[in-house]
């Protein structure tokens, strides 16, 4: 169980934003194909004739326990991770812009998009339990906790691919207003899935042996894994092996935006989609989900340090398995759905004078991360003024996660290309996210 944790520390070293993937660039008055991802009516608004993405890559990590300057003082980061008495939320996400082409043409805008995706996430995991597993050192006499929790707690990674289709149009226009509306239809990929959940966890942990001991334990336990993390998930390779696997998922995104025109641009535009609606189907010869009840009588103990060199979630399985006195198992399929992270994005630009505009961002999630077949997401609001001069545009944007709390950034795009973060400020001082992306595209006509 330690060097499953430890895999999750290790991708806090990463120059890794919190899901609002390339925030600041995603708003940009040079409307292009990241526009169209984030709302697929803005194919429609395209900044040339053609557009041509080339590769864009957006990394991350954020916590509500480890600061960026923990990693760069060498601190000890899965001590700092399970500290104090506050649950663990952290997460850690890539998404690679693959080579993607779009078009306009007689009010219409058509793109087409390919990106692979990268999660990994600890989900509400209590910091007691989280300590007993990873750290069998701990004093007796500190240790001891009684524990609690009616939610679920997660640890969780997912790696799949996309293939976005999108169409979009300008439904009305005169003068002084612009409305139009677009959908993107999607092609899902699955790679590799694991989650392992304690749901309704409760149990009393104390030292006296020596080792961490879980009596009068209760819970409700899923282990799920497929593809390359069904004998692994701490290597980098086990992600980046698996970007895109067979067909089977579809998810769709839609969305509308309004203008306000002044001249040949506008004063004020909002937007508003709904992304990801959908879900994917893992299948593989070692694909599995069971679900097992924890059920300690009295007098029964379980010795946490059984977990300690786990591997991957089919070790920590095999643990379970060799206590059927305390663990019975209630369901098991080889096949099962998992749902994408649907979320609705709100924004709105503003012209406040010539060359300067402020956007405001929201993104809300539609789904509870507490599902165990459920890819996670988070909350953001974000505020983000912007310098436009055609051919440069630098923007800092300030944005309130969920998870990682305040941070502020800064980007810009130089012609085609661009490069950026949404907390290389905050960063520098104790923030509690780190993250970073860069690419290149270009338009023509």
């Amino acid at each position: 169980m330690k060097k499953i944790t430890l895999l999750f520390c290790a991708f806090l070293a990463l120059p890794a934003v919190a899901q609002e993937h390339f925030a600041g660039l995603a708003t940009s008055k040079r409307v292009g194909i990241l526009n169209g991802n984030m709302n697929p009516s803005e194919f429609a608004n395209l900044g040339s004739r053609f557009e041509v993405q080339i590769f864009g890559l957006s990394v991350n990590a954020s916590s509500n326990k480890v600061g960026f300057s923990d990693i760069v003082n060498g601190d000890d980061l899965e001590a700092l991770i399970f500290s104090g008495s506050e649950p663990v939320d952290f997460t850690t996400n890539a998404e690679i812009a693959l080579p993607g082409f779009a078009f306009k043409a007689l009010g219409w805008g058509f793109g087409i998009s390919a990106s692979g995706h990268i999660t990994a996430n600890v989900i509400d995991v209590n910091s007691d339990f989280g300590r007993a597993v990873t750290n069998n050192d701990l004093d007796a006499t500190t240790a001891a906790a009684i524990i609690t929790n009616s939610g679920n707690q997660r640890v969780n990674a997912t790696v799949w691919g996309e293939v976005g289709f999108s169409a979009a149009r300008k439904i009305y226009e005169n003068e002084k207003h612009r409305f139009g509306g677009g959908i993107t239809l999607k092609l899902l990929f699955p790679g590799s899935y694991a989650n392992m959940g304690a749901g309704n966890f409760s149990g009393n942990i104390n030292y006296g042996t020596g080792s961490p001991v879980l009596t009068n334990g209760h819970a409700n336990v899923n282990i799920a894994y497929s593809g390359n993390f069904a004998e692994s998930f701490t290597d980098a390779s086990d992600y980046t092996s698996s970007l895109f696997g067979d067909l089977k998922g579809m998810a769709t995104d839609i969305g509308f935006d309004y203008q306000w025109k002044s001249g040949s641009t506008y004063k004020l535009k909002v937007g508003a989609a709904i992304k990801n609606m959908g879900s994917m189907t893992f299948k593989s010869d070692d694909n599995k989900s069971t679900n097992y009840t924890l059920d300690m009588s009295a007098g029964q103990s379980l010795d946490l340090s059984e977990f300690e060199n786990a591997e991957s979630l089919s070790d920590v399985e095999d643990v379970l398995l060799s206590h059927p006195e305390m663990f019975t198992e209630t369901s098991e399929t080889s096949d099962f759905k998992v749902k994408l992270p649907t979320v609705l994005n709100l924004y709105a630009d503003y012209n406040i004078v010539s060359k300067l505009n402020v956007t405001l961002f929201m993104q809300q999630k539609m789904n509870k991360d507490d599902d165990n077949k459920q890819v996670a997401s988070q909350n953001i609001f974000a505020i983000t003024p912007r310098v436009n001069l055609a051919f440069f545009e630098a923007f800092l944007p300030v944005s309130f996660n969920e998870i990682s709390g305040t941070q502020a950034g800064f980007g810009f795009r130089l012609s085609g290309f661009y490069l950026g973060s949404n907390s290389i400020l905050t960063a520098l001082g104790d923030g509690k996210q780190a993250d970073a992306y860069f690419g290149y595209r270009f338009g023509f006509l």
